[in-house]
């Protein structure tokens, strides 16, 4: 049954697009939804690398990126100060601190050549989290 809800949720990410996500008119939900999509892209670029695609594994890390992007400039759009209003950057900075576990764990499956093709990805989320951080635990101005 758990297996059949998760399963389900994940083909519905997989039905949206960074566009659908893009015209979700709450903020704070099109973070959520962001980094959710970041997260299942992020299995399409394992699942691809397995299957030995490189570049379809290259273009689902590039979604990566985006969906990470997409959540951060939500997030900063909504005007709320992340050290008052901190859940939901608190919420962003966990996942995105899970992507990158996941982007080092892609990174260590790959051969020595190949994982240049993760760099990119593990380098914005990085910055992305840092900004997060930063936010929360930054001092007041």
């Amino acid at each position: 049954m758990h297996l059949l809800l998760t399963l389900m949720l994940v083909l519905d990410l997989l039905a949206m697009d960074l566009a659908g996500i893009k015209s979700e008119p709450k903020l704070e939900k099109r973070s959520e939804l962001a980094l959710r999509y970041a997260d299942s892209s992020l299995d399409a670029a394992r699942d691809a690398y397995k299957k030995g695609d490189l570049e379809a594994s290259r273009a689902a890390l590039g979604e990566v990126e985006a969906g990470v992007q997409l959540s951060y400039e939500s997030l900063m759009a909504t005007g709320k100060d992340p050290r008052r209003n901190s859940k939901p950057f608190k919420d962003a900075e966990k996942s995105t601190r899970q992507i990158l576990r996941r982007l080092d764990n892609l990174s260590d499956l790959m051969s020595a050549l190949d994982r240049s093709v993760v760099e990119s990805a593990q380098h914005t989320v990085s910055e992305i989290h840092d900004k997060l951080i930063t936010g929360i635990m930054g001092k007041k101005k």
